[in-house]
């Protein structure tokens, strides 16, 4: 990045937003991660053409590992709410220009609900150096959402089952499923820390999804925190 871009995302040295004050308490918190697959963050996906500049610009990939690292040596809860889609799925009769688009490029493309056949390695899967934590039997796999936000899938029920009652955000895509996470979470009642490095945005001559995203979060998080103070505050405790 280049230092004008570094100061258009830069924090306001004198912000006129109150600061929320939060402090993760472990026993309710919980990691959430959002669509951390192959076709958002590796350049064999589906959608590096437009990601790739901001997930390489945030260092996106090597940030959610070390965020998943920290949660599971904390042992707190984890939980990852995937993006599907389903040959059922192209059926539907009508859909934004986010939905057309994922469907021309095959995002997220699996054979099945039901079925696993095609699905290792697949845009679809898990960053291969995330699976090590994501598979390990003890993180909550959500079932996938449709659009960006988690309504239509369980995420927010298996966190209110574990007593979670703050969430750490990350994942992709800044101004599509992570914001959109963000905004039910915070309406179901949770306290929600975005970290900030640890997303990405889309860039198109429509503009740059991650600036869009940033300037919301400050707006609606309880705060908007680096990889490194989210590490910290983990370990911390």
């Amino acid at each position: 990045m280049t230092s004008a871009r570094t100061d258009f995302f830069a924090e306001p040295s004198a912000p006129a937003l109150p600061v929320t004050g939060i402090r993760l308490d472990p026993a309710r918190t919980a990691l959430v991660v959002t669509d951390p697959q192959i076709d958002f963050l590796s350049p064999a996906g589906a959608t590096w053409e437009i990601f790739g500049g901001s997930v390489t610009d945030n260092d996106t990939v090597l940030h959610i590992g070390q965020l998943l690292e920290a949660a599971k040596a904390s042992d707190i809860t984890v939980a990852i709410s995937p993006h599907y889609y389903y040959p059922s799925d192209d059926a539907w009769q009508f859909g934004g220009p986010l939905e057309r688009y994922m469907q021309k490029v095959g995002m997220f493309s699996r054979r099945g609900p039901l079925v696993l056949d095609g699905f290792a390695d697949s845009g679809a899967d898990f960053l291969p150096a995330y699976r090590e934590h994501i598979l390990d039997g003890t993180t909550v796999i959500a079932s996938p959402h449709k659009i960006v936000g988690p309504e239509s899938n369980d995420l927010v029920l298996q966190l209110r089952k574990r007593g979670v009652s703050q969430v750490l955000l990350a994942g992709m895509a800044a101004n599509l499923c992570v914001e959109g996470h963000l905004r039910e979470l915070v309406e179901q009642g949770f306290e929600v820390v975005v970290v900030r490095d640890a997303t990405a945005g889309p860039r198109l001559p429509e503009g740059d999804g991650y600036l869009s995203a940033l300037i919301n979060f400050r707006f609606l998080a309880s705060a908007t925190w680096t990889t490194a103070e989210a590490v910290a505050a983990l370990y911390g405790h």
